[in-house]
């Protein structure tokens, strides 16, 4: 198996769709590398990468917009075409196994996708740290 990891922004809002009965979650990554030429110039290449994530966990999808920071890993395949003007082209895909949300413009720390079955901050049975009273040595092993 090839694997591809990808981390990168968004390029527009994600589309949900449905193929033969099972969702897809299709979007595309920009990753920009900056990098110096042999002449000491700053030079920067953009690389988009198609994403196809078959899923039933689409409540992931309100949360992949425009700009948001995601990292993708899944199995890659490039596909070659020609152009309406008839010059050779190629494009990027990426069938999606996981994707988390790094985060984005105006986004607090920690992003902001939380599953539906996470405890809400302030209502959970994890102590405060200053309410822990055992001792700190008693390691169970």
């Amino acid at each position: 198996m090839i694997k591809m990891q990808v981390i990168g922004n968004l390029g527009k809002d994600c589309v949900v769709n449905t193929v033969n009965g099972k969702n897809v979650i299709n979007f595309t990554i920009a990753h920009t590398e900056r990098y110096r030429d042999s002449q000491g110039n700053q030079q920067e290449k953009t690389t988009w990468v198609d994403c196809a994530y078959w899923t039933d966990r689409t409540a992931v999808a309100q949360y992949l917009t425009k700009g948001k920071q995601v990292y993708v890993e899944g199995q890659p395949e490039a596909r070659s075409f020609q152009r309406n003007d008839g010059t050779p082209g190629a494009s990027l895909s990426l069938r999606v196994r996981e994707v988390q949300l790094l985060g984005g413009k105006g986004d607090s720390v920690g992003g902001g996708y939380q599953p539906s079955n996470a405890v809400a901050s302030g209502s959970s049975n994890v102590p405060a740290p200053g309410d822990i009273t055992e001792p700190v040595d008693d390691l169970p092993f």
